[in-house]
């Protein structure tokens, strides 16, 4: 009972409560998977009072939010990675989409996050869509470099939902064990990946656009 009461009363030490905070979920999150995560727990791997988190959060939903946010800033980071890379305009688009898929695959428990928070919401955070400095919009940025005509705004968009929708398939089907041998006949998983996003077509038809 004193331990206990020691660690309600105990004060934190952290210059940015909330980002500890959201670094302790993400690290809980992919050791221990969503199950693990509650205030509590998050409040003892970031080494501070139970009490401490409400000070940023109201409740879990929260928190879960927030954790979902810095997985699609990591996502945006990966992809603005891949655009620095110097790779010629016309392969940037394919390689988003190996970089999404090795994202999804490298945060299995993250990517999970990001996708549950935008479910319970029936539409993509504010910030995922709209936000300049986004990974959705990364995608479309590539597509007008790549040829895509900025003024079909409708074509644009579709061609950038065709695009996000491949990576997210392939994200969801990549490790299924049928394509052990394909993937051992191209030279590795991400030959793999590169082979079957050249082949989808949408790339193509989204370049013309």
């Amino acid at each position: 009972m004193r331990e206990s009461a020691a660690a309600e009363t105990r004060p934190y030490h952290h210059g940015d409560l909330r980002r500890a905070l959201v670094e302790a979920a993400c690290r809980l999150l992919e050791t221990e998977g969503p199950g693990a995560l509650s205030l509590r727990a998050v409040a003892r791997e970031a080494g501070v009072s139970p009490a401490a988190p409400y000070h940023h959060f109201k409740d879990k939903s929260e928190l879960l939010d927030a954790v979902a946010h810095e997985g699609w800033e990591k996502l945006d980071a990966a992809f603005e990675a891949v655009r620095r890379s110097g790779i010629a305009p016309g392969h940037l688009v394919r390689e988003l989409g190996v970089a999404y898929v090795c994202f999804a695959r490298e945060h299995p428990a993250l990517y999970r996050v990001m996708y549950d928070c935008s479910r319970d919401k029936a539409d993509m955070p504010a910030h995922v869509h709209e936000n300049e400095e986004s990974a959705y919009r990364r995608v479309k940025e590539t597509l007008i470099s790549a040829g895509a005509d900025p003024a079909d705004e409708v074509g644009l968009e579709l061609a950038t939902i065709a695009c996000w929708c491949a990576g997210h398939g392939l994200a969801e089907m990549a490790s299924f064990k049928q394509f052990e041998p394909l993937k051992e006949a191209l030279g590795g998983e991400e030959a793999f990946l590169r082979g079957v996003l050249e082949h989808l077509g949408v790339f193509a038809r989204g370049l013309q656009r």
